[in-house]
């Protein structure tokens, strides 16, 4: 079976050198397989997207050296490669769910849920979830909900039914992952506002598109347990994982809006060359790429397991 990675950005705003780096390590993955590399564009969230931003994500990857086989600027057999032009296949996986009774109705707001866990106990909150799911409408009938929820103005969202499962598995980068002491919970697959969720259009997207391996960020290393069950949820076959540490902030903080260095796109407009970039980024993940290197140079060489496991720091 030929290997197909992918690179998944959100065209939110400029690109920083912590995507930079992720999209590297992954193109470098999916050709030392000698497989595809994949381009899906993750917009969702349509209000976030920024004027452009596409455009410029597809240039400025080009200029470091990176292509891909598949994507929204060259078509492919798996399109459309932008996932807000694929909304029927979530709505299908979630009429899916529903009937196999791993799905259910939930009118609960974020605020709804935070008061019914005002003192929740250690390992119950689910990072920038929020506190975790209480099961407030679980075992409701879909009546039930549906007028709860229209009480409160809005639509219900529906969620994963997660039956407290504990998954573990083995990373491509970290190797064996225990089950985590906070077991699959209850998640949204699906917001009020009839936006699907990332959890659950990832795993249609990477099955729906044949992908065999991902390469991304090990702050998504939390969220592989949820995925896994959906896979499973859905009669689908999982890929292969692998998380790469992060790229920090020059002061050691992860990057966010007011920490991240400068865009990919201002270090090209003051002429630092692609070629030191690309050995930057390599050399963050443990890499040996010299002053200067080609991401086709170090093809040959790579391999997930050589990488530095620790989170780097890189600024120009």
């Amino acid at each position: 079976m030929t290997a197909r990675g992918r690179f998944a950005p959100s065209p939110t705003g400029a690109m920083h050198l912590g995507n930079a780096r992720t999209a590297l390590l992954a193109w470098l993955d999916a050709r030392s397989r000698g497989g595809q590399f994949v381009m899906r564009i993750e917009d969702l969230d349509r209000a976030r997207i920024g004027a452009g931003a596409e455009a410029r994500l597809y240039d400025e990857l080009a200029w470091l050296g990176l292509d891909w086989d598949e994507g929204s600027d060259v078509g492919g057999p798996f399109a459309p490669y932008r996932q807000s032009e694929r909304s029927a296949l979530y709505d299908a996986a979630i009429d899916h769910l529903l009937a196999a009774g791993r799905a259910f109705l939930c009118a609960c707001s974020r605020a709804d849920i935070a008061r019914a866990a005002s003192a929740p106990h250690p390992g119950e909150a689910d990072g920038d979830e929020g506190p975790r799911y209480p099961g407030t409408c679980r075992g409701l009938s879909d009546a039930e909900v549906r007028a709860r929820a229209a009480a409160a103005g809005r639509a219900p969202a529906v969620r994963f039914d997660g039956r407290g499962e504990k998954i573990d598995f083995v990373d491509l980068v970290h190797g064996p992952v225990p089950a985590d002491a906070v077991d699959v919970d209850d998640f949204v697959l699906r917001r009020s506002d009839g936006t699907a969720s990332y959890q659950l259009a990832v795993v249609v997207d990477d099955a729906a598109m044949a992908i065999t391996h991902v390469v991304r960020g090990d702050d998504l290393l939390s969220s592989t347990p949820r995925q896994l069950a959906l896979y499973h949820a859905l009669e689908l076959r999982a890929p292969a994982f692998g998380h790469v540490p992060l790229l920090l902030a020059p002061g050691g903080e992860r990057l966010a809006k007011r920490t991240r260095p400068e865009p990919l796109g201002a270090l090209r407009e003051r002429g630092v060359p692609p070629e030191r970039v690309v050995a930057a980024m390599a050399a963050s993940a443990g890499l040996d790429a010299g002053e200067t290197v080609t991401p086709r140079a170090l093809v040959a060489t790579f391999a997930l397991d050589r990488l530095d496991r620790r989170p780097a720091v890189l600024s120009f």
